[in-house]
């Protein structure tokens, strides 16, 4: 059975609240990196070890540009480590958002006009506003 308006509506308004509480974030993941030296007689030479770390690594694309920050073990790394999830929460609940913004849009009445004469305003009105987009170059 299909969601009514009344209850699409309090589900836009929950989402708005988790929103709202969500706190500080930033997009981007955090990954654990074992790095090796290149000394020929260091420890991570051999074969076996896994290699000097872990070093945490805090990485983002933003606007096509890489960004990359090194995190020390402890409260920075918790402080990052926590924005991370709160980013991966912002856009998981923008997703629904918008998902029930659609159904909303889906099921709200379209406004009746019964005045002919206000319909033909109506009519001016939209072609001069999407006339721009059908005129070809």
């Amino acid at each position: 059975m299909p969601e009514t308006l009344e209850i699409l509506e309090a589900k836009r308004e929950r989402l708005y609240q988790q929103l709202r509480s969500l706190g500080d974030f930033r997009r981007g993941s955090i990954s654990v990196n074992f790095r090796r030296c290149g000394k020929a007689n260091c420890a991570c030479a051999h074969g076996d070890h896994p290699g000097h770390g872990p070093q945490y690594l805090w990485h983002a694309t933003i606007e096509g540009k890489s960004c990359a920050q090194n995190l020390r073990l402890g409260p920075e790394l918790e402080k990052v480590g926590q924005e991370v999830q709160n980013y991966r929460r912002f856009v998981a609940w923008s997703q629904e958002l918008v998902k029930v913004n659609e159904q909303i849009c889906q099921r709200r009445p379209v406004q009746e006009i019964k005045d002919e004469q206000e319909l033909e305003q109506l009519k001016k009105k939209l072609q001069k506003q999407f006339a721009k987009r059908w005129t070809r170059n």
